[in-house]
């Protein structure tokens, strides 16, 4: 049985083939010089020095600095970002939005731009001052040795001490996003430069990760339009996404006949939880609503040499989010998530528990300091429903509404006990629910898994990728077309030469010569 849903193989490998070569532009020249050139234009001239930084999940890194400061230029990859306008405008207002409410150290923006406003219109982009740092949080809490190429997990003979300071940062930055309150869920724009709104919707690091990995059409995402104003109907909503994405994974989805039942009954009970509102608290139902970073983690905090924070990056999947988002302990704490923990949930459950003791220990230090000092109010503490969130086991819906491939092995395990009792046989547990389903949706799942069990006989892509990822998928396309054609070409130079210089007894140089011409008219006819 699978612990968590695989993603499409077929759109992941298509995905990661368009993301490489595109990124491969990079290693030339006539590709970095008009970068360079482009930043230094919005930098008023100063800069010494232009590389490539790094290449993250989403986005590609390039610096220009002098020996006083440095700037990057932060472009979209294709295959990666499938909302790469959206993203970048929603990462710029979310900047800037906490930049004006909090003093979390953010990178000031210079520019940002569409794809057609990019150098060599490559994709959107942002450029902003570059943060410097000794290390990041990541490096700070991992397994000492832990190769780069192999998934972190927290030190477990990490210092107390040391722990427990940089726990403290971040709850630091957790309780500062916390504290600005807003009226809807959904994405921030600024409308002047002290006003933001809520006027587009949350998209999320889940949605992206659906349509790319997950053959989730983007029709079945909430519209760009779209806000909400309670937060049930957004769990609901996540609960449909949940559904929505089992029904249209093409490929890799499923097992078998029983694991196909086996997720549906799952997803459509978890649908029903969220529709009779059992799965939120009806006193937070109309908010206020919280900031939420899906990609807030050890790895986007960068530490100076004392390893006190210098700054927070990566806000592109950010937005005002249901206050119980907040209040769930962050899954970060043990640098793994759950879902990957290789000794299992369970095992994943009681060292984060131990862990969280000690988080929750230094937070309610830090709120005490800051309500002390006037920084916080009373009714601004986190630690408190950050314990009863894990306590009560809230902290499970929120991690499976959010993590659509995790879902499963968390619904299982976390959810269904508690609300439809502890099953007589918990790896058969969806046949004792399956009393809970109506005939329509019983005849719905059957009609899933036969289609399923057909689908298995074949391979094919089927996703729904956005215009710069096609656009680029079909430049690919071109360019292999055009050296396969090229390779046919000077297979037969090479045998026409072959044979010319059989028939004089020469090399046949000559006739090379007049064949190269061919080809490079040949060339510049296509």
């Amino acid at each position: 049985m699978q612990t968590r849903m695989c993603p499409d193989d077929v759109a992941w490998e298509q995905a990661e083939e368009i993301s490489d070569n595109w990124l491969a532009q990079f290693l030339k020249n006539d590709v970095l010089r008009p970068i360079g050139n482009f930043v230094l234009d919005h930098n008023e001239g100063i800069g010494t020095e232009f590389a490539i930084l790094k290449k993250g999940s989403y986005n590609i890194s390039l610096r220009l600095k002098d020996e006083n400061e440095a700037t990057i230029i932060r472009l979209s990859q294709p295959g990666a970002v499938f909302f790469p306008e959206e993203k970048v405008v929603n990462e710029v207002a979310m900047m800037r939005f906490l930049t004006d409410k909090t003093s979390i150290p953010i990178p000031f923006i210079h520019h940002s731009g569409t794809k057609k406003e990019s150098p060599l219109e490559l994709s959107p982009f942002i450029i902003m001052d570059y943060i410097e740092h000794e290390t990041k949080m990541y490096d700070a809490l991992n397994t000492p040795g832990c190769p780069t190429d192999e998934r972190g997990i927290l030190d477990s003979a990490i210092d107390e001490d040391r722990l427990e300071m940089l726990y403290g940062q971040l709850a630091g930055i957790l309780l500062q996003l916390f504290t600005p309150s807003l009226p809807r869920i959904g994405s921030l724009s600024q409308i002047d430069d002290f006003t933001w709104e809520v006027t587009r919707r949350p998209l999320s690091m889940n949605m992206n990760k659906l349509v790319r990995l997950g053959s989730l059409p983007r029709s079945k995402l909430p519209d760009l339009r779209t806000t909400f104003t309670t937060t049930s109907s957004y769990v609901e909503a996540l609960a449909d996404l949940n559904m929505e994405h089992l029904v249209h994974q093409r490929n890799d989805s499923v097992e078998s006949a029983d694991d196909c039942r086996r997720k549906f009954v799952a997803r459509r009970l978890f649908c029903k939880l969220a529709r009779d509102k059992r799965l939120t608290d009806p006193l937070l139902e109309e908010g206020p609503f919280k900031i939420w970073c899906d990609d807030l983690r050890p790895a986007n905090v960068l530490l100076h040499e004392n390893l006190k924070i210098a700054g927070v990056v990566d806000w592109e999947f950010t937005y005002a989010a249901p206050a119980e988002f907040s209040y769930a302990p962050p899954w970060w704490l043990l640098i793994e998530r759950p879902e990957y923990w290789l000794e299992g949930l369970e095992d994943w459950t009681r060292t984060f528990d131990y862990r969280l003791k000690t988080f929750l220990k230094v937070m309610t230090e830090y709120e005490d300091s800051a309500i002390q000092q006037g920084r916080l109010k009373e009714d601004q503490r986190l630690s408190g429903h950050m314990c009863q969130s894990w306590e009560s086991g809230d902290f499970w819906v929120i991690y499976a509404a959010l993590h659509s491939f995790a879902f499963d092995v968390i619904y299982w395990q976390k959810i269904d006990p508690p609300f439809f009792g502890p099953p007589e046989n918990p790896e058969g547990a969806w046949k004792e629910r399956l009393d809970l389903l109506d005939e329509k949706e019983k005849y719905e799942m059957e009609q899933l898994v036969a289609r399923k069990l057909k689908e298995m006989n074949t391979r094919i892509l089927a996703w729904d990728p956005d215009e710069y990822t096609v656009a680029f998928s079909q430049q690919l396309k071109r360019q292999r077309e055009e050296a396969d054609e090229a390779h046919t070409i000077h297979k037969a130079v090479d045998n026409e030469v072959e044979n010319k210089g059989n028939e004089t007894g020469t090399s046949g140089f000559s006739e090379t010569h007049t064949l190269s011409d061919k080809l490079a008219a040949t060339h510049l006819s296509n």
